[in-house]
């Protein structure tokens, strides 16, 4: 036998690793939250859950009303910097018409 034998190698192949994979937590997911108001109009909060949160016109209404009626409603659940952006744009624009519009986040219910 030479110097090397093919069992000092290793067979010939690559030595190869197990790795374990870690799992990517997701990220925490925020409620946008409406409150009502005696100021801001139907039409405006409406106009805001379609173009801000991108809701259909019926689920808008069906948002606004809800909010309306009990003082508070849900426009939508994101992550933190989403929910956070969703409210500053709603917020400017509030101001910009006048509106005293207020919204605020929450964790939202744990999904599991």
């Amino acid at each position: 036998m030479g110097a090397m034998d093919e069992d000092d190698t290793g067979g010939g192949g690559v030595a190869t690793e197990t790795q374990e994979r870690t799992r990517t937590a997701r990220p925490r997911l925020f409620s946008v939250l409406i409150h009502n108001d005696d100021y801001t109009t139907r039409e405006f909060v409406v106009y805001v859950l379609e173009r801000i949160f991108h809701h259909s016109e019926g689920e808008a209404t069906r948002i606004m009303l809800h909010v309306h009626r009990n003082g508070l409603g849900v426009a939508g659940v994101f992550t933190r910097e989403i929910a956070e952006t969703k409210m500053h744009k709603v917020e400017r624009l509030a101001r910009r018409n006048e509106y005293p519009l207020r919204l605020s986040m929450e964790p939202a219910e744990d999904e599991s």
